[in-house]
Order: C-alpha cells, then sequence, then structure tokens
C-alpha cells in the first residue's frame, strides 16, 4: 500500500488519464499541418530565388538585402509567443486561420513594389508573423493530438515543408520568369490564403476528465482538479525559464538558429556565381527539400523505436550537419554541390524532425506550448543575426563559402548544449527532487510509518 501511494506521489503530472487520441480525427489534423508546413516554411525556405532579383531590382549590397529575409524570420520567431499566447485564450483554428490573412496580405502587399523599405514591412513583419501564427499552433495541436506516436506524427507533418519546397523551388522559378518576381509574390500570397482552410480543419481537442469512481462530497475539489487534463493552459508559463535544462536548450536554438537559415538563403546564388544557370541552381533546392523529406521520415521513425534518446540523437545529427556545412564549399560544379547539398538536406531534415518535439522530454507535455513559445521567442536572436551576419561576410571576402563555413561552426557549438541538457535532464530522471521527497516522507507520516529515503528506493 505503501509503494503505491509512493508512486501516486512520484507520477508525473503529464500522465493523465484523459491523454491524447493517438490517432482517430488526429490524422486530419496531421494532414492539415502538412499542408500548413508547405505554405509557411516551404516558402521561405525557397525565398532566396527572389534573392537576386531583389538586389538587382533595388541595387543594394548583399548584407542590405539580407535584412528582408532577417526581418521576416526574426517575426517569425518573436510571434511565436504571441501566438501561443492566443492558442491559450483562443484556439488553434482561430490563431492559424489570423495567420493565414496575415501571410497572404503581406505577400500581396510587396507585390506592389514601392520601396525596399516597404518590402521590411510586407514581407518582414506582416508575413513573418502570419508564418508563425499557422506554424506554431499547427505543431501544438499535432503534439496533443498524439503521444505513442508523437514522433512519426510530427515528422509526417513537417514533412509537408521538404514536398513543398521541392515542387515550389521549379514552379516560383517559373512564375519568376513570367510574371517577374512581383507578379509571383501576388501569386504565392494568393496560395497562402489556403492556411485559412487548413486552420478550418484544425478542432480543438476538448479536455474530458476521466474518473472511473464517483467522489465523495469531501474530496469533490481535489478530485476534479486531478481529472482535468489540461489545468496549466490558461496562462502562459514564464517560470519555465527557471529551468537550467531550458536556458541551455534556448542557448542550443539561438546558435542553431544562426546557423539554419543561412544554406537556404545562399545556395542558389551560390551556385549562380559557380556560373550554373538559373534552373539548375533552383533545381539544388528541390534535390535539398528531397533529401530534408527523407530524413524527417527516417529521423522521426529511428526517434519512434527509442534505440536512443531524442536529445542524444539530436546531438549526433546537429553535430554532423555543422561538419558537412563546413566541407560545402568544396563543391565547385554542380555534382559535387549536389551530394554535400543532399547530405545537408538529410540532416537538416533529422534536426527538424525532433528538436521541437525534444522540448517536451525537457518541460513535460502540460508546459509544451509555453516551452515552445519561449523555444521560439529566444530563438529569433539567431535568426535575426545569421543571415545578415553571412552578407556581411559575403560583401567582405567576396565569397559565398564564407556564409556556409559561419553557418557549420555554428552549429557545432549548438551541439554542445545539447549534451548538456541531456546530461540535466537524466540527472533529474536518476534521483527524485526534494519536493517529491518531502511528499513521499509526509505521506509515510501520516500512515505512521517511519521512513528512510534513498535513491535506490525512489528509481
Amino acid at each position: 500500500m505503501f509503494f503505491e501511494g509512493c508512486r501516486a506521489v512520484m507520477q508525473s503530472p503529464g500522465m493523465k488519464a484523459g491523454g491524447p487520441p493517438d490517432g482517430g480525427y488526429g490524422w486530419v489534423v496531421v494532414t492539415s499541418a502538412f499542408f500548413i508546413m508547405g505554405l509557411t516554411t516551404g516558402v521561405l525556405k525557397n525565398f532566396g530565388l527572389f534573392f537576386l532579383e531583389i538586389q538587382n531590382h533595388f541595387g543594394v549590397l548583399t548584407s542590405t538585402t539580407s535584412w528582408v529575409t532577417s526581418t521576416m524570420i526574426v517575426m517569425f520567431h518573436l510571434g511565436a509567443t504571441v501566438a501561443s499566447v492566443l492558442s491559450m485564450h483562443c484556439t488553434q483554428r482561430a490563431v492559424i486561420m489570423m495567420g493565414g490573412l496575415l501571410t497572404a496580405s503581406g505577400m500581396i502587399l510587396a507585390s506592389l513594389d514601392l520601396s525596399l523599405p516597404w518590402m521590411y514591412l510586407s514581407i518582414g513583419v506582416l508575413q513573418g508573423l502570419g508564418l508563425s501564427f499557422s506554424w506554431l499552433p499547427a505543431n501544438s495541436i499535432v503534439s496533443h493530438y498524439f503521444l505513442k506516436w508523437r514522433p512519426i506524427a510530427y515528422a509526417i507533418a513537417s514533412s509537408g515543408e521538404c514536398v513543398f519546397a521541392m515542387v515550389f523551388s521549379p514552379f516560383f522559378q517559373w512564375l519568376i520568369e513570367v510574371y517577374t518576381w512581383q507578379g509571383a509574390l501576388l501569386v504565392i500570397g494568393s496560395l497562402q490564403l489556403n492556411l485559412c482552410v487548413c486552420g478550418a480543419l484544425m478542432r480543438p481537442l476538448e479536455s474530458k476528465p476521466h474518473n472511473p469512481t464517483k467522489p465523495n462530497k469531501d474530496n469533490h475539489q481535489d478530485s476534479k482538479a486531478a481529472d482535468d487534463p489540461m489545468p496549466k493552459k490558461l496562462s502562459f508559463q514564464w517560470t519555465l525559464l527557471r529551468k537550467p535544462e531550458l536556458l541551455l536548450y534556448i542557448l542550443f536554438a539561438i546558435f542553431a538558429a544562426a546557423g539554419f537559415f543561412i544554406p537556404p538563403l545562399f545556395v542558389v546564388p551560390y551556385a549562380t556565381s559557380l556560373g550554373l544557370k538559373n534552373y539548375w541552381a533552383a533545381s539544388i533546392l528541390s534535390v535539398l527539400a528531397l533529401a530534408d523529406l527523407l530524413g524527417r521520415l527516417a529521423c522521426g521513425w529511428l526517434a519512434n523505436l527509442r534505440l536512443v534518446r531524442n536529445l542524444q540523437l539530436l546531438t549526433m545529427v546537429v553535430t554532423m550537419l555543422g561538419v558537412v556545412l563546413l566541407l560545402l564549399p568544396i563543391g565547385k560544379d554542380y555534382s559535387t554541390l549536389l551530394v554535400f547539398s543532399s547530405l545537408y538536406g538529410f540532416l537538416f531534415g533529422c534536426v527538424v524532425a525532433i528538436h521541437v518535439t525534444s522540448i517536451v522530454d525537457i518541460v513535460g507535455l502540460e508546459g509544451f506550448d509555453s516551452g515552445l513559445g519561449l523555444f521560439m521567442l529566444f530563438r529569433s536572436i539567431g535568426g535575426f543575426i545569421g543571415p545578415p551576419a553571412a552578407g556581411w561576410l559575403v560583401d567582405l571576402d567576396k565569397d559565398f563559402g564564407a556564409c556556409f563555413y559561419l553557418s557549420g561552426l555554428v552549429f557545432i557549438i549548438s551541439g554542445v548544449f545539447v549534451v548538456l541538457v541531456d546530461r540535466l535532464v537524466e540527472r533529474k530522471k536518476a534521483s527524485p527532487s526534494e519536493t517529491e521527497l518531502e511528499a513521499t516522507q509526509a505521506f509515510a507520516y501520516k500512515m505512521g510509518v517511519k521512513l528512510v529515503v534513498s535513491e535506490s528506493n525512489c528509481k
């Protein structure tokens, strides 16, 4: 009896009877999220096709043009916290539809071609916020619908980014040549209105208390609180910043984000500088997206097998990704560049498949929405600094290889923080917290049992 009481005290608060359905309508949610990823980050990954067009049109430096993408990236991340709070007080469905309107508005207004500062406002601010308002709630609702199949469900949903990026690469290039870059932005904005349709399919997951025994009058309130599966979604949990493992994971996010957005933005200009024609250069993005898709599915499947911990797997793929990027400038012809781009795409997909779901391992499912919002909020620092810093290095050295060196270096540094996070998480699992020990001792005192707690008893 005492053992059962101790186990109840030590039970994780996220493990409740009314858990995720792990299927059913959840697969409709995954399908909708698939399209959302494609119409948001799939578009973002191919924005490098517009880089030289915008730069030549306004006659500005590489670093100046980079601020268009950089502003979009920083707003994408800064808007994550706002999207997380709105999702708690409204629904994921409403926030995604709002994001679809903002995203489409940004692209359509940018097609007016008024000035470069106008591009910062339309593409940077409106498009960035719209991407965030659509992307984050889609990730959140997938995580809430699945538990056992969460890694593979997220991998399938996030693969929409790769599939759409693969198709969008030649499609956007064709749009630019037929309708100019301004007309292409207008068409893309119209396509992104479909985010509202995807959002409408996101049925909010209702919390249904499940209590097999009828509570008596004395413990009615306690039972109600214990059975409510979503009690902490009422407010944003800023207190998660007190967790050292989350702070270290945020440092990983900052460094990784500094490298995340550099290769997709500069690989096409780099290929063009080597003398490749537009469609050949654009085809590299398609191959990269295909490899990205394979990486997400493979890593999602591997994570679902649980042969190694998610954070261990993340450390390995992030480090290998950094090494590949350091070697990428070796490619001076189409075939060699294609090989390194494929390796980069595969490993990038592996990172994306698990770096968001790993937040659950750090803060639990009940803190996932707030944890993801904080993760994205601080990741904006890296996303804001990375592309302009890479553009500045290219202007300084007159060599696109410098931006890939920067990207590879920050990825390797980010891997160090994941190692530290993994050690902290495992240490907390191995030894109970002081609060848990005090609760167990209090229970034993009430039962009239003299208790000596050791680590071996609580493992």
